[in-house]
């Protein structure tokens, strides 16, 4: 039988043993097959003779589902489980791509391909236009400079948000094409 895990408040505790207070619950035995629906005082004392837990599966089903196996053991397993499906989960990051208006050619290539493999990687663009001193004054060609970022990168990459103007940046944000 588990000791109190102190990881736990008193409510969260995980409804084992003599924790499970449900007048008859339907049983199952550790390869989950169906014992049948006993009272969990008969449950408890099942598990008991098999130095097994009685654990708590399912409160939502009518009678609730009780299992008998070894708490600790499936404990484990949900946690590597857990582990398992965040390893597999892929976060979206936002990358950044920054240029001025009057970048040359073979710098706009290579941003271009930078954020080519970020799209292709399944992250988001931020392209960013920077203005310095009067150069604000030519927000028109920094807007032109992303729509022909938008359009050189359409087969891979859908515009979220369109070229706009905060503060000293023109900024437009790009998102893989599903």
């Amino acid at each position: 039988m588990p000791v109190a895990d102190k990881r736990y408040t008193p409510r969260e505790m995980p409804m084992i043993n003599e924790r499970i207070r449900f007048p008859t619950v339907r049983l199952l035995d550790s390869d989950s097959a169906q014992i049948g629906i006993m009272s969990s005082r008969e449950a408890l004392q099942l598990a008991e003779e098999k130095e097994l837990d009685l654990v708590l599966m399912s409160d939502k089903a009518d009678p609730p589902v009780c299992k008998i196996i070894d708490y600790g053991k499936h404990k484990f397993e949900q946690e590597k489980k857990a582990k398992e499906a965040k390893k597999k989960q892929h976060t979206v990051d936002v990358k950044e791509v920054k240029m001025r208006y009057k970048i040359e050619e073979h710098d706009y290539n290579v941003r271009l391909s930078q954020a080519q493999r970020f799209i292709k990687a399944g992250d988001k663009v931020k392209a960013i236009v920077t203005f310095r001193g009067r150069e604000i004054q030519h927000s028109s060609l920094a807007e032109v400079l992303l729509k022909r970022m938008a359009n050189d990168m359409k087969e891979l990459a859908e515009v979220q948000q369109r070229p706009k103007r905060e503060g000293r940046n023109m900024t437009m944000f790009l998102a893989p094409k599903k």
